[in-house]
């Protein structure tokens, strides 16, 4: 029997959203430029999540921002190339995929 290939996968809460960031997607970097943004006075932070899409969003410091890593099955999709997106939504709920009621 072969061993299931895993893959670290980082999500991240913006409030009430969450968002599962892409393969390729430092989190040290990315809590950097979110460090930056609230410093400056609010920014738009730019990131990929799985699906392959953008999201920016405007952080300011008011708003609740939680990161979290993990290990996951590898999902060869998830590339991080925004010239390749896949799937339907880019709000995926985390929680529901957790729960086992939404497949990524």
């Amino acid at each position: 029997m072969s061993e299931q290939k895993t893959m670290v996968q980082t999500s991240i809460a913006l409030g009430e959203a969450h968002y599962l960031l892409a393969q390729g997607h430092d989190p040290e970097e990315l809590k950097q430029r979110i460090g930056a943004a609230i410093h400056s006075g609010g920014a738009f932070v730019d990131f990929v999540v799985v699906g392959n899409r953008t999201v920016s969003a405007f952080l300011d410091g008011r708003e609740r921002i939680i990161l979290t890593v993990e290990t996951v099955l590898f999902d060869e999709r998830d590339t991080g190339d925004v010239e390749a997106p896949f799937g339907g939504s880019y709000d995926i709920d985390v929680n529901r995929i957790v729960e086992g009621l939404d497949p990524i």
